[in-house]
Formats: C-alpha cells, structure tokens, sequence
C-alpha cells in the first residue's frame, strides 16, 4: 500500500490478504438440523480443496454430548474426502506448514482425509480445541489456507463472546440459529458483525452472488480497506475518485453535470433522484429516510 502510494501517479490498493471465515453454530440451529449443517459445512471447508478466499476456516461450537455428535458426523465425511492438487506446490507446502502448526499450538487432529500422491496434493483436516486454550494461544485463529477447520468447543455465550472479540477482521462471519437464538443474542451478533464484511445465516459462505447487495470485503487484514467490496455494483467505486465542480458556468462542466443531462443518466440533484428525461424529481428524499 505504502508503495502505491508513494508512486508518481499513485494508485488505491485493494487486496484481499486472508480471512477465516467463522461459522457459529447456536445449540437450538444443532438440535434441530445438525446433520444438515454438518453436510453442508465439509462441502464447503473441503470445495475446491479449500482454496476459496470464503472458506469457513473456524467454527464455533457448544461444548457437550449433541456437539461431539455433531463433530463425529464431521469427521466421517472428511476421512472419506479424497485429496485434490492444489493450485502450486507453494500453496501445498504452505498449508503443510500451516496444518503443523495447528498442531504445535495445542489442537487436536479429529480426522484426516486421503493424502494422495500429487506434488501438490492437499488433504482434507479437521481439528478440535477448548476455548480456553485459543484465548490463551490467539494464534490457533490463524488462516490455514486449504481444506482445514478448526473447531472450538466454547462453554458458554460469554466465552463465546470473548472469543469474537477476539477475532481479526473476515471476509465473512456466518451464524447457524434459530430465530429466537438471533434475537437472544443480538448484542454478541453485533459484535461480530463489526468483524466482518458479509454476515451470513444459515447458510454457507463459499459462493458469492454478484449483485447490488453484495459486499466481498471486511475489515483489516481481511482487506486492505474495509469500506469496499470486490464484487458487487458498488465495486466500480474502486476506480472512481471524487470531484466537486463548484461555482462552474453550466457549459464548462462535463456532460454528466450540466443542467440538460445530455448523457441521459440517472442522477442526485439537490438531494432528489432525477430520472432522464424527467425535470421534476422521480424520488424524493425525505430528512426523515435521510436520517
């Protein structure tokens, strides 16, 4: 960023540099559909041998009887998960070494998928650890980038709390619950809705749809500048850059601006949507929507 900047012509820079991608599973969501969830989330820490920028890298889960059940069924489906090629042998090695060192902060391997043979074959990971142990050892939180999760065993919504607190900034932040748990929880949820950029609810969030609502960013150093999206309509405002033309006579201003709208776009004119074409406002914008 420092040498973009720095340039003759300097240039805005937007990467995205790595995201775990929580997923928080609330003990009512588990009950009623853990198989469902357990199924969904393999396919998506495991799909395209985990190399997506989305791909649910930590999960966050109840301590007890119906949460070993539910990383038991986990487990099963990532021991039958055959090995994919990686996109270079760097990645391969990378993730070897990042798999390494979830084991020497302290986490526990539940299950290993087929190894392969391929230079650059990655195999699916599953591992466990206790809260405490990650509020201790911030680290485990770490990206590991490849088919891997990482399952934490909290005891209860504070030490949940305290985990998300903890968190960096994500790409996404994902919640499994019911109604009545969203609305439980509605201070820890805003929580981590200040930790990332897309938040999604019973679903999963590998796949992004390319649309209005869309926000592929997040806070640093998910991103390097969280006020963006990557995809989306509003990611063409990465190659714009503000310009106020004050006191300008009507026929010096560019096009877009002049009185006329001879570009025939749709524009904000004092405040109002103006539609082409159209003299009177298509919109008007109330002080009460504005506030």
């Amino acid at each position: 960023m420092r040498l973009a900047a720095s340039r003759p012509d300097p240039i805005p820079v937007y990467a995205e540099m790595g995201s775990v991608n929580p997923v928080v599973i609330f003990p009512g969501a588990l009950r009623e559909r853990g198989v469902a969830i357990a199924e969904g989330l393999h396919a998506s820490f495991t799909q395209g041998v985990g190399q997506f920028c989305t791909n649910p890298g930590v999960v966050f889960l109840a301590a007890g009887a119906e949460g070993d059940a539910f990383v038991e069924q986990l487990a099963d489906r990532t021991r039958t998960t055959p090995a994919g090629t990686m996109l270079t042998t760097a990645i391969s090695t990378a993730y070897a070494g990042g798999v390494a060192a979830l084991r020497d902060r302290g986490a526990q391997q539940i299950a290993g998928g087929n190894a392969g043979n391929a230079p650059a074959s990655g195999a699916a990971s599953l591992w466990q650890v206790d809260a405490s142990r990650v509020i201790g050892e911030p680290h485990l939180l770490d990206e590991v980038f490849g088919p891997n999760t990482l399952v934490v065993r909290y005891g209860n919504v504070a030490e949940l709390d305290r985990l998300i607190r903890q968190l960096e900034g994500q790409l996404t932040a994902t919640v499994h619950a019911l109604p009545e748990e969203l609305r439980e929880n509605e201070a820890l949820l805003q929580h981590l809705a200040r930790k990332a950029g897309r938040l999604v609810a019973n679903q999963f969030p590998t796949g992004v749809e390319v649309n209005h609502a869309m926000v592929h960013g997040g806070p640093f150093p998910a991103t390097s500048d969280g006020r963006s999206t990557s995809v989306g309509t509003h990611a063409i405002e990465r190659f714009s850059r503000y310009v106020a033309y004050q006191n300008w006579p009507d026929d010096a201003l560019p096009e877009e601006l002049r009185a006329g709208n001879p570009r025939g776009i749709w524009r904000m004119v004092n405040g109002d949507f103006v539609s082409p074409g159209e003299g009177e406002p298509r919109l008007r914008i109330s002080a009460e929507s504005q506030a």
